[in-house]
């Protein structure tokens, strides 16, 4: 029942995965105007934060025999932008074996495909994703760890208080910011602390007020402007942290809000 019901899902996503290249794409968003000179501008990838509890929900957890990644891994941010750069059978056969775990031959079967094709397609996939993972990435940490809430916690009062300096020194030397879709990205401390700085002054002396929440495995944070002229605070995002021990990997920040009230998160807040 189980590879019978992933069969299903697979051709039914590699069908919308090909209605959806036959279709022009939406054009990539403006990047925000002024901001200092990204580290690298890459492809727009079309991204959207998971919330942790609809994962609660899944019960099917546990990979099979043949499984390389972790269930957690899988959902992580890093992974799914990583999958964005396969094309789509590769992506159902990664996903099928090196994820689910399922053998060889029983992809050959879901897919449509010969075990030789399924072998080939895993190989160009894996040499992929492997380039578009984060380097030296490590094995995810147990979460809610009382030194993952202190670190988070540090972070958002940081955030809160426009501390740039206090902020960056959270992160790892190659920390990453980036806005998907928007295509900049900032890459170590100092890339990362030009730009927060360059959006702490368009707020026009502003502050966010950050809700925390969880996505895709990871801490994260609800983001609200305070409004100038009412005691509110409207919503403008979604931050996603990426940790790696006791400091911070990756920022993901969507300024798409459409995602939050999937979180429970208002669009206003009283402040």
């Amino acid at each position: 029942m189980r590879a019978w019901l992933y069969r299903i899902a697979t051709n039914r996503c590699l069908n919308v995965l090909r209605d959806s290249g036959r279709r022009r794409p939406p054009p990539p968003p403006e990047p925000p105007p002024g901001p200092p000179e990204p580290t690298r501008r890459d492809e727009p990838v079309w991204l959207e934060p998971y919330p942790d509890v609809l994962l609660e929900g899944i019960a099917d957890l546990s990979p099979g025999p043949e499984a390389r990644y972790e269930t957690r891994e899988s959902i992580e941010l890093a992974f799914i932008a990583a999958l964005q750069h396969l094309p789509p059978r590769q992506r159902a056969v990664l996903v099928l074996r090196d994820v689910l775990g399922y053998h060889t031959a029983e992809v050959a079967a879901m897919t449509g495909g010969t075990e030789d094709s399924v072998k080939g397609a895993l190989k160009r996939a894996r040499g992929t994703i492997e380039q578009h993972l984060p380097a030296g990435r490590q094995r995810p940490p147990v979460p809610r760890s009382p030194q993952e809430h202190a670190l988070v916690q540090r972070f958002a009062d940081a955030f809160e208080a426009d501390d740039i300096d206090g902020l960056v020194a959270l992160l790892t030397g190659d920390a990453w910011f980036t806005m998907p879709p928007v295509p900049l990205q900032y890459q170590g401390p100092l890339a990362i602390a030009s730009f927060l700085r360059y959006w702490a002054a368009s707020r026009a002396g502003r502050r966010l007020r950050l809700v925390p929440t969880r996505a895709n495995t990871q801490p994260a944070f609800g983001l609200y402007l305070r409004d100038q002229h009412a005691p509110v605070a409207h919503a403008a995002g979604l931050l996603v942290l990426t940790l790696q021990g006791n400091q911070i990997a990756a920022l993901t920040c969507f300024y798409d809000t459409s995602a939050l009230p999937r979180f429970g998160l208002p669009r206003t807040l009283p402040d």
